[in-house]
């Protein structure tokens, strides 16, 4: 009886744990993240052609390694914390799959990927996201699948458990802390420039699509988080803004107008008032070659270029980012210097900030006010106007029942144009007889995502042309976007015909912040021949119209295409306004570069390039020189406003 006791007493303590051959574990531990890493790749790409093997995991092979050990240590970590492989599974494909999918999305609708401050606009991108009927793509589904069947398997994988023996604890304690040493080294390796750039990741911020192609989404998205300091430019320092100082200041005493064609460059009224209107998503529809439509969408906007300057703005965004654009007219600053993606608004602009409405409210006595139809908080405007030296800001709370349209895909409707234009003389007729107004406002009737159900089919502009081949949803879509343009456009007609008939100068200045995806992707752009197939960064998918029109000149000016960080300084320069003495360097740039933005550069007379010459390199190196000292450093200019009032 005693040598039976002692054989069931032996038993249990034999198979204490009922853990898995080690063999099976240590293969699953390095082959279920190597599957999570390349199925995120499938899902950013939609294939995993000859070119992903040879010309990026190829050429990029350390990158690709490096994010392979990263989830290699998740998947240690959570597999021993858990004691089975299912939560390691489930680990590793979140981490690799939901990055992937929402780079995918994001190129899909904007056309740049997942970046890591997009965590902090998780309620506007999650507002957007149920708007524009987004759906999940093969490979996102067929990694879901794989992705089911590990964890289920993974369920029967189980490593030494319930710490019946020191030696299980021992052992499971041991594979958490390797765990978690391999996966704190590897992202520690990723916040380090010297440790990727000697490994081959090497900085790309402005191109990020093609950074994420290289190196791989999360090699790209971790190297990423090396861009939230923004380092200042060489050579900053108090003397080397001293000397810019003077030189500014001499250019000032010596300038010579751009525009001698304007009658009003040489008058001498400086404080006229002043609107800005954003609209949301505006660009002519009419430019869509073989596209004509039962009427012009924009009548009055091409009515209006007969009688007032008007050109194109080159734009920071596509598809969104409305935020960025507002941020370099309403500033001067470009983006261009800043990691791609990053929103200003609600990274940077965090305390009081030179901007154009801080510089008229400082100098000339100004009254300042925005007016935006949606949510206060939505881009962090509630924090970000404010320290743009924005006295008021009326958003979609402030409004009364204001008229709505476009209900199919936002269910509780958007804010019209003429509810818009409602407001705007409101609030400028209330602060008219006090002095100089500045007004800047944003529209929303024009928001995405377009579809022919969004209006009734009597008030739906007619499409009476169009190529062969684009698809019913994207005419629906098309007819929904002109007649939201329709709408734009009579907001503009009525709002220069209430201006027109006043005694005050009034200058207005109007333009269109990026365009939007009509319909099935790029169908209608490439379909038209708008741009070429493939060709989503083409600049004919940036340039939206701009009009600076004014109640006391009426002479037609091409202003071609200019930077949206432009607008503040043109339309300054056109009415001969004083101006900041920062706006120095936007003057002295316009001959030779009429914008650098996303890597391209617009040439004096309308064409691109990707690269700049010398003269143009120290315009811009200049005039970051400038912005870094105004954003980030000292204000050594001292033209700025005091952090301290």
């Amino acid at each position: 009886m005693a040598s039976v006791t002692t054989e069931h007493a032996v038993l249990p303590a034999a198979n204490h744990t009922n853990a898995s051959p080690l063999w099976l574990r240590a293969a699953a531990t390095v082959l279920v993240p190597l599957a999570a890493l390349l199925c995120g790749e499938w899902i950013h790409r939609g294939k995993l052609d000859g070119r992903f093997w040879n010309e990026y995991l190829g050429g990029h092979l350390n990158s690709y390694l490096l994010a392979w050990v990263f989830l290699i240590g998740i998947y240690l970590f959570a597999s021993h914390l858990a004691g089975r492989h299912t939560p390691a599974v489930l680990a590793v494909g979140l981490v690799s799959g939901v990055p992937a999918a929402v780079t995918r999305l994001k190129l899909d609708f904007r056309g740049e990927p997942f970046l890591p401050w997009d965590l902090s606009q998780w309620r506007e991108a999650a507002a957007v996201a149920d708007k524009s009927n987004l759906k999940l793509t093969g490979p996102m589904w067929a990694t879901l699948a794989i992705f089911a069947v590990l964890a289920v398997l993974g369920w029967w994988l189980r490593v030494p458990t319930r710490g019946q023996r020191p030696a299980a604890r021992r052992l499971r304690l041991a594979g958490c802390g390797a765990g978690a040493a391999v996966t704190l080294v590897c992202f520690l390796a990723y916040l380090s420039p010297g440790l990727t750039q000697a490994i081959g990741i090497w900085p790309d911020m402005w191109l990020q699509d093609r950074y994420y192609r290289n190196y791989g989404v999360i090699s790209a998205f971790l190297t990423n988080l090396q861009q939230l300091d923004i380092d200042e430019p060489e050579g900053y320092s108090e003397e080397s803004i001293a000397a810019l100082k003077q030189e500014l200041e001499q250019r000032a005493k010596t300038h010579q107008n751009l525009f001698p064609e304007s009658p009003a460059a040489s008058g001498a009224e400086q404080t006229p008032h002043i609107i800005y209107i954003m609209g949301e998503a505006f660009w002519d529809p009419t430019d869509l070659p073989g596209v004509s439509f039962s009427e012009d969408p924009l009548g009055n906007y091409h009515r209006l270029q007969q009688e007032a300057a008007s050109g194109r703005i080159y734009s920071p965004s596509f598809g969104g980012g409305t935020c960025d654009v507002e941020f370099e007219a309403l500033t001067g600053f470009s983006v261009e210097p800043l990691p791609m993606g990053c929103k200003p608004f609600q990274q940077h602009v965090t305390h009081p900030m030179f901007s154009l409405p801080w510089y008229l409210a400082d100098t000339k006595g100004y009254q300042t006010v925005a007016v935006h139809c949606y949510w206060a908080k939505y881009w962090s405007r509630d924090r970000a106007y404010p320290n743009l030296g924005f006295s008021d800001y009326i958003s979609l709370e402030d409004f009364q029942a204001p008229e709505k349209k476009r209900f199919s895909y936002w269910t509780s409707g958007l804010v019209t144009d003429d509810a818009m234009a409602d407001q705007i003389i409101a609030q400028f007729e209330a602060r008219r007889e006090d002095g100089p107004v500045f007004l800047h406002a944003v529209t929303m009737e024009a928001h995405s995502t377009y579809s022919a159900a969004n209006f009734p089919e009597e008030e739906l502009i007619g499409l009476t042309a169009a190529p062969e081949g684009i698809s019913q949803s994207t005419v629906g879509a098309l007819r929904d976007f002109a007649t939201a343009m329709k709408d734009t456009d009579a907001m503009l007609g009525r709002l220069t015909d209430y201006f027109r008939q006043l005694d005050e100068p009034v200058i207005l200045v109007f333009w269109g912040d990026h365009y939007n995806l009509i319909g099935n992707g790029y169908e209608l752009f490439e379909k038209t021949g708008f741009i070429e197939k493939g060709d989503t960064s083409s600049p004919a998918l940036r340039t939206t119209p701009l009009l600076i029109w004014s109640n006391y000149q009426s002479e037609a000016i091409d202003l071609g295409v200019i930077g949206s960080y432009m607008v503040s300084p043109v339309m300054m320069e056109l009415y001969g306004l004083e101006q900041p003495l920062f706006y120095q360097l936007h003057l002295a740039e316009l001959p030779i570069m009429r914008s650098r933005s996303r890597g391209v550069t617009v040439e004096p007379d309308g064409s691109y390039a990707e690269t700049m010459t010398e003269a143009q390199q120290a315009a811009f190196d200049d005039r970051w020189l400038a912005q870094y000292d105004l954003m980030f450093g000292e204000d050594y200019l001292g033209i700025g406003p005091d952090p301290e009032a």
